[in-house]
């Protein structure tokens, strides 16, 4: 029995620099029904595609959703109440985002009273001072507008989360008035953003050791820490891991990484990604459910060079790549012809390898396509369709490889 361990060496565990786990248990906040229906070019699904995503967003141990704002309308204000009432036999728990105003937090009162289970107060407000300068703001009227908010909220027993908008590119003054004001209300959580996607990994690393501190220094314990993340540079999926290397106890994330201008952490990469570094221990074959289920709602389709979950992810047609593939697949251990050309496993995922042809394929691939479909590869079949396929400028879709096999015009011959 060959040991896989040493099949694969993983530097990740030797040399100066690694990415320490996370302290405690990793806890995930599914954004796409709020903040991933903020991209400009979805669709707000029918309630009943709503459902069946919290119910999945439950299955993949998802622990918290944000159902909507409800500033939002009369619309978003029932079906929040309808997904908080299908929630209650869930584990999954709802939360709802608002500005940090009164007259935002007064409807999840009433909500409440009617679901008779509690939701969690997302509330917001922007706090860098480029926000502050076009908006005319004043650090006296901001911290104000939490204190009001933050005790209106905790006097009607509800958990809140105070999150301030832009963190990453605020100031620690700042910061320490807002922050320090939703504490003194009694503010559970604290939400640490890159709204607009602008930071690297250490710059992240940086702002929750600064937080950290700031807590410590205030001898404040037993308030959680939220990280949000946007990919505007195309970080959002590391400056996640590195937020929850950092102290995050909370990471927020949307399916396929919806969200406005160029998005948010995609939810699905970072449970393979969590569970792949061993942060998180759960049965994720339901993930690429979970994946075509939010594309379908929100209409924006997979694309296929996606990671992990698009067409071409686990499809390969290069002669030497699949040849390997193929021996690994022919030894029926399904986790060394997952890996001996991917870095993801990808049954774990609910996802398959594939094996195609088309300009850069060799016989191994032809092979492998007929007897997969109870055809001999003979020899002159075998030469038939690369024939075509080294003329063609793109892979072969089934109906060419069979019929250029002549396998077409024998099924279709009169019996």
């Amino acid at each position: 029995m060959v040991n896989r361990d040493e099949l694969i060496y993983d530097w990740a565990g030797v040399g100066p620099h690694h990415e320490p786990p996370p302290a405690g248990k990793v806890m995930l906040d599914d954004e796409t029904l709020r903040d991933g229906l903020q991209c400009p070019s979805v669709s707000d699904p029918p309630l009943e595609k709503k459902i069946q995503l919290i119910h999945l967003m439950d299955e993949l141990g998802i622990d918290t959703a944000d159902i909507g704002l409800p500033g939002a309308g009369v619309n978003a204000r029932t079906h929040i109440l309808a997904l908080a009432k299908e929630m209650r036999s869930l584990n999954i728990k709802p939360n709802v985002a608002c500005r940090t105003m009164v007259s935002d937090i007064e409807p999840i009162v009433d909500m409440v009273q009617e679901v008779g289970e509690p939701i969690e107060v997302c509330a917001f407000i922007g706090s860098s001072p480029i926000r502050a300068y076009a908006e005319n703001w004043d650090l006296e009227r901001m911290v104000k507008m939490v204190r009001d908010a933050v005790r209106f909220a905790k006097a009607n027993d509800l958990p809140l989360m105070f999150v301030t908008e832009d963190t990453v590119r605020s100031t620690p003054e700042i910061l320490s008035a807002l922050n320090g004001a939703a504490i003194d209300e009694g503010a559970d959580r604290l939400c640490i953003c890159d709204t607009v996607g602008g930071v690297i990994p250490y710059a992240v690393r940086n702002i929750f050791h600064w937080i950290k501190n700031f807590l410590d220094e205030r001898g404040v314990t037993g308030v959680g820490l939220d990280w949000h993340g946007h990919r505007d540079r195309g970080l959002g999926l590391i400056n996640t891991l590195s937020a929850l290397a950092a102290g995050a106890e909370r990471a927020h994330a949307t399916a396929l990484g919806i969200g406005e201008r160029a998005g948010n952490t995609e939810m699905d990469l970072l449970l393979v990604n969590l569970k792949l570094l061993g942060w998180v221990d759960r049965d994720l074959h339901k993930l690429a459910e979970y994946v075509q289920l939010a594309s379908e709602a929100v209409g924006r389709p997979v694309r296929r060079e996606y990671p992990v979950f698009g067409e071409d992810a686990f499809e390969t047609a290069t002669g030497v790549h699949a040849a390997a593939v193929i021996k690994a697949l022919k030894t029926g251990d399904r986790w060394l012809s997952d890996l001996v050309y991917s870095g993801v496993p990808a049954h774990e995922f609910g996802m398959e390898q594939s094996i195609s042809v088309g300009p850069m394929s060799g016989k191994s691939n032809v092979i492998w396509f007929l007897e997969q479909r109870g055809h001999d590869a003979t020899e002159e079949r075998i030469a038939a369709v690369l024939d075509v396929a080294k003329r063609s400028p793109r892979l072969l879709t089934e109906e060419e490889v069979l019929n250029a096999a002549g396998v077409l015009a024998e099924i279709d011959a009169p019996q």
